[in-house]
């Protein structure tokens, strides 16, 4: 089934590049129900493949001059710390239970995405409250580095509303955010995870690396708000997919 999965791949990259985030909430149904992944190594292979792909599509972003990185860094540590933590805290957690969870957060992030998110005016530098940057930060990665989901639909209102971005700038700079510890929720799955299958995971990060390329040239050019709404329908029916898929099981 990798073919399936490696042509989804293409989708989680193009979002990531376009919206800042959805490559987790895509990438783990994938590996989970596509590729046939044991929950905890797949929610580990997908925090690696987010990693990459985020990464890399910030090039295309910074660019264009879109990438704050003062804040970006910023927030990137506290999540850092926070995925880390929630990674270890992962292994105590039933597989079932982390699928009902990420399915959760599917939910809530297909209403925020149909709800859509103020523009915001931006604010002076200066004004960075790091205080309260740094918790939201070490919360969002907890979260993402338990089920490895949460990332660019938790960052990017954040980044607008607590660190004053422009919309245009908070989705390329939650990028290096959700890069940043996406790695580090990665490296505390590690932990209790064992081997991975490399050779999917490699495969989806290329594939999914060459959309981030794609969605980042298509920012600015594809109406925002029918692909973010589309894109929440889709969302909220894989949720009902998952739900089903462990309840039924």
């Amino acid at each position: 089934m990798l073919a399936p999965a490696l042509a989804l791949a293409l989708l989680v990259g193009v979002a990531l590049g376009l919206l800042g985030g959805g490559g987790s909430i895509l990438t783990l149904p994938i590996l989970t129900y596509v590729v046939g992944m044991e929950t905890k190594a797949a929610i580990a292979a997908s925090l690696f493949v987010v990693a990459v792909t985020s990464a890399t599509g910030v090039i295309t972003h910074a660019r264009a001059g879109r990438v704050r990185w003062r804040t970006g860094l910023l927030f990137g540590a506290a999540g850092m710390v926070g995925a880390y933590g929630g990674g270890r805290l992962a292994a105590f957690i039933p597989g079932k239970l982390l699928m009902l969870m990420f399915a959760a957060m599917m939910v809530a992030t297909a209403i925020a995405m149909l709800r859509g998110r103020r523009a915001g005016a931006a604010a002076p530098v200066h004004d960075l409250p790091i205080a309260k940057v740094l918790l939201e930060g070490v919360v969002v990665g907890v979260v993402t580095g338990i089920v490895g989901a949460g990332g660019g639909f938790l960052v990017v209102p954040a980044l607008v509303l607590l660190g004053g971005l422009r919309m245009e700038h908070a989705v390329a700079t939650s990028l290096v955010v959700i890069s940043m510890k996406s790695f580090a929720g990665f490296y505390g799955h590690l932990a209790h995870v064992g081997d991975l299958d490399w050779t999917v995971t490699l495969s989806m990060t290329a594939v999914a690396v060459l959309g981030s390329f794609a969605g980042g040239a298509l920012a600015g050019k594809v109406s925002p708000t029918a692909l973010r709404k589309g894109f929440g329908v889709f969302v909220l029916v894989m949720a009902g997919v998952v739900l089903a898929s462990e309840l039924l099981a």
